[in-house]
């Protein structure tokens, strides 16, 4: 399990650092930089401000020079500063970290909470009438885009409550930011939940056709235990890795939702910053995606042998 778990650490290391090298390269290689952007919204002719301009923001060392000092800041918890609000990389990002975790997290909970419960009724009822409503509702689900379906609700808000439910301020109390955040996480969350409504029928499918199930009948056990017990706990483990992705998506995929909704988090400030080119906000911002993506991986596997006693992580 030692042996496992420093080479699983190691790949995470080299996995975070190609990653970091591809965003720091692609950045500068994309026509129009941070320098070009600034010197033509303030309107400036001389270039020999604009050489200034970049000497200032070190845009005239190598490419290697500046991954270095970027890197060297990382590790001194130095995250540099915004090139067009000039304030502290940490203090842009900070603040929007817990709104779209907060998003993320309601979205992930109404997924799983709606998904795998209808999954498990789905696969049980096979080929009933309610098997082929709910198999349509998970179509539906993973036909929709979440950006429409935001929409939607924002207008039949409009039409029957006279009012749009997107985030205004900072919530003061839990019910408050329940309220703002359960709307456009109930529209981002409708798909994933019909990704593991499906996954999960699927799998309980495939589970309660072993023999183990028939043995289990035979023995007279409820079909109550049979379902939750014996079928669902194995059905679970591709259940559990989709969980795990959609996670990660969550968090750094929102950007279409968090648009819509006007709430100021992690991926919309992404996308901003990618328009701006302003290279220490996207650098950052993308390394910390990562981070939770890698991490997120990392956690999957070892829930692994939680979920399956069979699985066994050794050198």
């Amino acid at each position: 399990m030692g042996s496992y778990l420093i080479r699983r650490f190691f790949l995470m290391l080299l996995t975070l650092f190609g990653i970091s090298v591809l965003v720091f390269t692609m950045l500068r290689v994309v026509p129009g930089n941070i320098a070009d952007i600034l010197f033509d919204a303030a309107g400036m002719i001389d270039t020999r401000e604009k050489v200034k301009l970049e000497k200032e923001l070190g845009l005239d060392k190598p490419i290697a020079v500046q991954y270095a000092r970027w890197i060297g800041g990382l590790f001194r918890g130095d995250l540099g500063y915004s090139y067009i609000s000039e304030k502290p990389a940490l203090a842009e990002i900070l603040p929007r970290i817990p709104i779209t975790a907060r998003l993320a997290g309601l979205a992930l909970t109404f997924a799983v909470l709606i998904g795998v419960p209808l999954g498990v009724i789905s696969a049980v009822k096979q080929n009933t009438r309610l098997d082929y409503i709910l198999r349509i509702v998970s179509l539906s689900g993973l036909s929709m885009p979440a950006f429409w379906l935001g929409l939607l609700i924002l207008m039949g808000f409009v039409a029957y409550f006279g009012t749009i439910p997107i985030y205004s301020d900072q919530p003061t109390s839990f019910w408050r930011a329940l309220e703002m955040y359960s709307v456009p996480a109930a529209a981002v969350g409708f798909r994933s939940s019909a990704l593991l409504m499906r996954l999960t029928r699927s799998s309980m499918l495939e589970v309660l056709r072993q023999d183990y199930i028939r043995t289990a009948r035979s023995k007279g056990a409820s079909e109550t235990t049979i379902n939750y017990y014996h079928a669902l706990k194995n059905a679970m483990l591709p259940v559990v890795t989709v969980i795990g992705i959609e996670a990660a998506f969550l968090l750094g995929g929102l950007i279409v939702t968090e648009t819509v909704f006007n709430i100021p988090g992690v991926a919309r400030f992404l996308v901003e910053a990618v328009r701006w080119r302003d290279y220490p906000m996207v650098q950052n911002l993308v390394m910390f995606i990562a981070v939770v993506v890698v991490t997120i991986n990392f956690v999957i596997d070892m829930l692994y042998a939680a979920v399956d006693p069979r699985i066994r992580y050794g050198s």
